[in-house]
């Protein structure tokens, strides 16, 4: 089979018949015309109805026409730049046999400024593209962080993953250790959190502990269903390869071949954290996340555990700490407007 790839043409000029909100400013235009070869994707390449055309047109405000296999675009140079880097992003992804959806439009417009774009998504002679492969799917970097959260993860023994919800913190440190688990670089996979929620009306609900605690533990298992078949997710629950169980289960252990991860962090205590920590054993990883603005520690006045570790620990060989914020949220472009909204000054 002949080698699929993607001719461009670039041309720079003042382009004439734009769209009224394009030419508001007197600023330099470009057009730029790219052409598919591989026609038979064309339809998912750009949406129902056009639809991830649009939405690179909205956000980076270009004007896009596709004809036949030709799509040419027309903005100033920098949009025009960026929306050529995103539509050639979701070809090389489609031709690798990923799906691709709004969500994925949205990660590669937000990465577009950054230069690596391009080794990111199709890697290069000294670098591999940097994903995490699962058995339902392969993860790739939905925002600049994410980017550095997954070599964080490839290469560190502990990481804190600090940031609002929605950046894919817990989602993604699942991944990971879904994939080294399936692949054999480790044995066990243990999922905490604390449940802080509960207090002390845990034995006012219904059944033993376990049932007791998984409401608080729901996150998780939701992300292990959508890395892993559901039949293997219970089958290595019940072996024990797969274990989810709140903060008080892990101490007195020692949790070697294992990874670990230790979800909304920030709930826990500076002691219930150092507990956790020093529970790390040979041949593990260690994953912590939690969102600093959101401590729901009852009382309210003791010390995040969290924001204790990422102090004291600060600096320390073979521990790394990635910093979300509201421009990562990678659920829905609302999400990151109402984390923005919340962490800003107050009318």
């Amino acid at each position: 089979m002949a080698r699929k790839h993607i001719r461009a043409y670039e041309a720079s000029a003042d382009v004439a018949q734009l769209r009224p909100e394009a030419t508001s400013r007197p600023t330099r235009r470009a057009r730029s015309e790219m052409e598919f070869e591989e026609a038979t994707i064309l339809g998912m390449l750009f949406g129902q109805f056009d639809s991830n055309l649009v939405l690179i047109e909205n956000r980076l405000g270009v004007y896009i026409a596709a004809r036949g296999t030709k799509v040419q675009i027309e903005g100033t140079e920098d949009a025009v730049a960026r929306a050529r880097d995103v539509l050639s992003g979701l070809h090389k992804r489609l031709l690798a046999g990923q799906d691709i959806d709004a969500g994925a439009v949205e990660s590669l417009i937000a990465m577009s400024t950054e230069p690596t774009l391009e080794g990111i998504i199709t890697g290069d002679a000294h670098h591999p593209p940097i994903m995490i492969r699962t058995r339902l799917k392969t993860i790739v970097p939905r925002s600049p962080t994410q980017i550095e959260y997954m070599r964080a993860l490839a290469s560190r023994d502990i990481i804190f993953a600090l940031g609002p919800a929605g950046t894919g913190k817990t989602y993604v440190a699942v991944a990971q250790a879904v994939s080294m688990l399936i692949s054999g670089a480790v044995q066990r996979l243990i999922l905490s959190r604390p449940a802080v929620e509960a207090g002390e009306k845990l034995g006012f609900l219904p059944g033993d502990m376990k049932d007791k605690v998984d409401p608080y533990l729901r996150p998780l298992y939701d992300a292990l269903y959508d890395c892993m078949p559901p039949e293997q997710v219970e089958r290595r629950l019940a072996s024990g390869e797969i274990e989810v169980a709140p903060i008080a289960f892990m101490r007195g252990r020692t949790l070697a071949d294992a990874f670990v991860i230790l979800d909304e962090a920030q709930n826990t205590t500076p002691a219930q954290m150092k507990m956790f920590l020093t529970r790390f054993g040979q041949n593990s990883r260690m994953v912590v996340c939690g969102d600093p603005n959101q401590v729901d520690i009852p009382g309210g006045t003791a010390m995040s555990g969290l924001a204790d570790a990422v102090s004291r620990l600060s600096g320390v060989e073979g521990m790394a700490t990635v910093r979300f914020n509201a421009a990562d949220v990678v659920r829905h472009p609302i999400v990151g407007r109402i984390v923005e909204a919340y962490e800003g000054p107050q009318a």
